[in-house]
């Protein structure tokens, strides 16, 4: 088993699959901060991260895991909802049988682009070491929510950009996701639907209309983007569904293959909870989705 498998951390999981956490930046966090604090948790959200890392969610017993994906929280670039955007995504996939990795990347303390940074390290990590969790190479995901949909789709339209490199051995690996599932998904940064709060915690509080636009990532849809799923609601409060509109549009002009779900109600923040009508049924959409892609048995 590789070095990288030896350095994990395992953690008591009872009955269920033992999860491990996997340091993402193991030969030192790229422009680390003298004295960051202690990163700070209230309840299930984790904020003042400064040790970015993957928590690894093995493929239920009994599943031949093939694919990977890497799980995105939200939390409008100042926050990690760990829980509800995070470990339930990651207890799910584990039960269709994927190998599921939730990511803890950095935030507006750093900003821009360290959490790019983050998100195309972890893709390159599972990918390199793809054989020691039993997934295909080309089979490895990234998967979204509010702004945790924002690097998610990030990662699918920026994988070459050279703000996601630091130099590292591993950048000669590729970063591209071969699928991304956005959930209420941060996809532009421009008026008018912007969600503000992602676009200061990301860019400050005064960014030039250039940085804006190149981080609106509906713009940067190429014909090389992966396939994507989306999921919206209609009555989204907080992250306007035109987000997830404009990024099918983009994607449809590129004939980039892409399923899109809009429900009336659900508004923001749902995770896989239940009580919001058919925007619960979204789970089930997507494993149709996966298993139409060949991703599931």
């Amino acid at each position: 088993m590789r070095k990288l498998l030896l350095s994990l951390f395992f953690l008591a999981a009872g009955a269920q699959a033992q999860t491990a956490v996997i340091p993402l930046w193991p030969e030192g966090v790229p422009n680390a901060k003298a004295n960051p604090g202690p990163e700070k948790i209230d309840g299930t959200f984790i904020s003042n991260v400064s040790q970015p890392s993957l928590t690894y969610y093995p493929a239920a017993a009994g599943h031949a895991a093939k694919t990977a994906v890497i799980i995105c929280p939200g939390g409008s670039y100042q926050f990690l909802a760990a829980d509800h955007e995070g470990k339930q995504y990651a207890q799910w996939l584990s039960s269709l049988g994927v190998a599921a990795f939730v990511l803890k990347y950095r935030l507006a303390d750093y900003g821009h682009p360290a959490p790019l940074q983050d998100v195309l390290r972890a893709l390159r990590t599972v990918r390199a070491h793809a054989a020691d969790y039993g997934v295909a190479p080309d089979h490895v995901g990234v998967m979204g929510s509010s702004a945790g949909g924002h690097l998610a789709a990030s990662a699918a339209t920026l994988f070459d950009d050279p703000a996601g490199r630091t130099g590292a051995a591993l950048d000669a690996v590729s970063a591209r996701p071969d699928f991304a599932l956005l959930v209420y998904p941060v996809i532009t940064l421009m008026p008018p639907f912007a969600h503000e709060g992602s676009r200061y915690a990301l860019l400050g509080a005064h960014p030039t209309p250039e940085q804006v636009k190149a981080m609106s990532v509906e713009t940067r849809v190429t014909a090389q983007t992966p396939p994507v799923f989306l999921v919206h609601a209609q009555d989204d409060g907080a992250v306007p569904v035109e987000n997830s509109i404009l990024f099918f549009q983009a994607l449809t002009r590129a004939h980039v293959p892409a399923e899109m779900h809009l429900f009336e109600r659900g508004g923001h923040g749902a995770g896989m909870g239940a009580g919001h009508g058919d925007f619960s049924l979204w789970p089930k959409r997507a494993e149709e989705w996966l298993r139409d892609r060949k991703l599931i048995q």
